[in-house]
């Protein structure tokens, strides 16, 4: 018997929908509801909304707890808080046991290489330029993936029904700190950076408080991010081919 579903597919990508959004409600808010509907004809299942803290929109000052209104910017991050609307919806109406998490960016080995990690990486070891969008300054949480992993094993076993959980490490940087970074690890120069026109809709900053995690479930971070980054860029060096 099936007991918990936990939602990780997703189309993530920004650019990709904002050429194309076509994917992005079929899978992240059709197929959120195809989910929710199996929940509801079999009773007892655990249902885990993998989100993203796209869905808060763009942030100057402070930070976004799970009470911050939604206010996605891109039609990614509004298939993903429309996703989050309808969860939150079978839980009030249907009782299901649910609960939603926001996590901060992403990056460790295996990530697919169209975030700015991986493909920054890939562009340097192939002797490319690496392009950041607009001044480089636009400003992301970061967490380790085996990180973000450790928070979800603890709301799929002590989340409370009905609750949303920021997942964030108080990790800010902006993409250009990110690419400094990995071009020092691999020891090349900084006039690898090439500026290109910023990206349409482009959120300038992100920041979670995750305090609500940290005090409910005894979560918190264990990964460095500078370890762990250079772990991340030498498993790509070496699985480059």
């Amino acid at each position: 018997k099936i007991q918990v579903i936990v939602n990780f597919a997703a189309e993530t990508h920004v650019d990709r929908s904002i050429i194309n959004s076509s994917p992005f409600i079929q899978t992240n808010i059709v197929g959120t509801h195809q989910l929710l509907e199996v929940c509801c004809k079999f009773h007892g299942i655990k249902f885990i909304q993998i989100s993203t803290d796209e869905v808060y929109g763009s942030l100057s000052n402070g930070m976004f707890t799970e009470y911050s209104s939604l206010s996605p910017n891109n039609p990614y991050s509004s298939s993903k808080a429309g996703a989050d609307l309808l969860v939150k919806s079978y839980y009030h109406t249907f009782g299901l046991d649910v609960n939603i998490t926001r996590c901060t960016n992403n990056y460790g080995p295996n990530q697919y290489p169209e975030k700015l990690i991986p493909l920054s990486i890939k562009r340097i070891l192939e002797g490319k330029k690496v392009e950041l969008y607009g001044d480089g300054l636009n400003v992301r949480d970061w967490i380790y993936v085996e990180d973000h992993c450790s928070a979800i094993d603890k709301v799929l076993h002590q989340g409370v029904p009905g609750e949303i959980y920021n997942i964030g490490t108080n990790n800010e940087k902006s993409n250009m700190d990110i690419v400094k970074t990995i071009l020092d690890i691999l020891e090349e120069p900084i006039d690898k950076i090439e500026f290109i026109p910023d990206r349409l809709g482009h959120d300038r900053r992100y920041a979670l408080d995750n305090s609500k995690i940290k005090h409910e479930l005894q979560w918190s971070p264990s990964y460095s991010f500078y370890d762990s980054l250079k772990k991340t860029v030498m498993w790509y060096a070496n699985n480059h081919n």
